[in-house]
């Protein structure tokens, strides 16, 4: 009987040749545009700065794009630096209950190397769905519904890194034609690559930004060092000093990671994220926005109350004084209090954008004045809804004496609550603007649904490199 690594190596051998329906290449399609949008919005930040600057230091042979750089990279270095910027705003796709952010390593480990071997767009989406698809499956595994939260999460580690590279792995290695058992070995030895804590979450730093690329560069990596020879063990997974063993102790579900594969996929139910912060604040966002539409302004708030689950308050609500003066619009993104001030007081025609979250927004004296009066507290029935939803309940006490309650049971993005192709579509723009401007973002978009007649990657990423 195959081991898990041995299914993922067979499923992923057959699928490269086989290629995905339309309706899967249609929601791929749609992540690599979102992954692309992303990336575009982050090139101006530092952790992009600073990612590009390293691996341009490194050098190497031309073979793959970073994006907003002006010299081609070798394949995992192109990795490392698309990864850090896909998320680096902290705007990728969430798998649920996982919670982790499949695309952000995968995609950019999947392009670098169809870059590299000349690939297209057919071969670029097989081999991205079966990454996404696997780092979904190693999140469920380390998932535990007792607890009703991950243990990759519980042990502070980010599970997104960690099962990212290896779902990088198993793209990068599809996309350079490794056959099953070599696919099997780039497990093994993705297993041994990925890592990342999440402290920063709480207390600040920019490192958590660079894990989806560390995580894109180990999968490609890994790859290169099974196709030429090295092996890894076949019970990776599952063994008893294994990946899941390893990183989560007894409380692991390996038959997850195989059950249905290569016929029920997790990727079409991956989350989209409508803000460009912590996914567990979004909902609170959603309330704040509705207590507008009701009228309620920052100056009549005494309080604000809000809700959440219990799991998420060392995110999103600890340390309170941390939480309630951020202290960069990074660290913004992950405040509970901050987050509800931004969407009570601004926020424009998608919510909270980009604007709520620069160093000066978040030293904004009206919404730290207005933050300095959110309580987060832990709320049962968002408790109960937990992770398969992030739900929020703000209620703000006026200074008349009444209260106003909103409750968001559903996030937006999900299945219950997709995105239109126009939100999605002004998503993109919001993000390509930055970087490229309106016209060019268009440019971008088409070229990008041209991957479905299968154009050659390297055409596609061209156009996103700095002239």
């Amino acid at each position: 009987m195959n081991t898990p690594a041995q299914r993922i190596g067979e499923v992923g051998a057959k699928l490269i040749s086989d290629g995905v329906d339309d309706r899967l290449a249609d929601d791929l399609v749609r992540r690599i545009v979102d992954v692309i949008g992303n990336s575009l919005a982050a090139t101006r930040e530092e952790p992009a700065r600073i990612a590009g600057a390293v691996a341009t230091e490194w050098g190497g042979a031309p073979q793959a794009t970073g994006i907003g750089l002006a010299q081609r990279l070798p394949a995992p270095s192109a990795a490392l630096v698309n990864g850090t910027l896909a998320h680096s705003l902290d705007f990728d796709d969430t798998h649920l209950p996982s919670v982790l952010h499949p695309s952000a390593a995968v995609v950019p480990a999947a392009l670098a190397t169809a870059e590299r071997t000349g690939a297209g767009g057919k071969a670029l989406l097989a081999a991205a769905a079966m990454g996404i698809e696997v780092t979904c499956r190693l999140g469920m595994a380390g998932y535990d519904e007792e607890l009703g939260n991950s243990v990759f999460f519980e042990h502070g580690q980010h599970a997104t890194a960690i099962c990212g590279a290896v779902g990088a792995a198993v793209a990068s290695g599809m996309l350079q034609g490794l056959d099953a058992d070599q696919l099997t070995s780039v497990i093994g030895i993705a297993a041994s690559m990925g890592a990342g804590v999440i402290e920063a979450n709480r207390t600040g730093g920019t490192i958590k930004r660079v894990h989806c690329g560390w995580a894109a560069h180990a999968g490609v990596s890994a790859a290169d060092l099974a196709r030429h020879g090295l092996t890894g063990p076949p019970t990776v997974i599952e063994g008893r000093f294994g990946f899941l063993r390893a990183f989560c102790g007894e409380r692991t579900h390996p038959e997850r990671v195989t059950d249905g594969l290569g016929e029920q996929w997790e990727t079409p139910g991956v989350f989209f994220k409508p803000y460009p912060c912590n996914h567990f604040t979004h909902a609170g966002v959603d309330a704040a926005l509705r207590l507008r539409e009701r009228g309620v302004t920052a100056d009549q708030v005494r309080e604000l109350v809000l809700g959440v689950p219990a799991p998420v308050l060392r995110t999103i609500a600890e340390p309170a004084e941390e939480k309630r003066r951020p202290r960069s619009g990074y660290h913004a993104a992950f405040s509970g209090p901050y987050t509800v001030a931004a969407a009570l007081i601004g926020g424009g025609g998608l919510g909270v954008f980009h604007e709520d979250f620069t160093d000066a927004a978040a030293a904004d004296p009206a919404r730290l004045d207005l933050a300095g009066r959110v309580r987060v507290v832990a709320d049962e029935e968002a408790t109960a809804g937990f992770p398969r939803q992030f739900p929020a309940v703000l209620t703000a006490e006026l200074a008349d004496g009444t209260t106003v309650t909103e409750r968001v049971r559903e996030n937006r993005g999900g299945p219950q609550r997709p995105l239109s192709a126009d939100e999605l579509a002004a998503k993109f723009t919001g993000n390509a603007e930055r970087a490229v401007g309106a016209d060019r973002a268009a440019e971008i978009v088409a070229s990008l649904w041209d991957l479905r007649d299968d154009r050659p990657v390297a055409e596609v990423m061209s156009g996103l490199q700095r002239t």
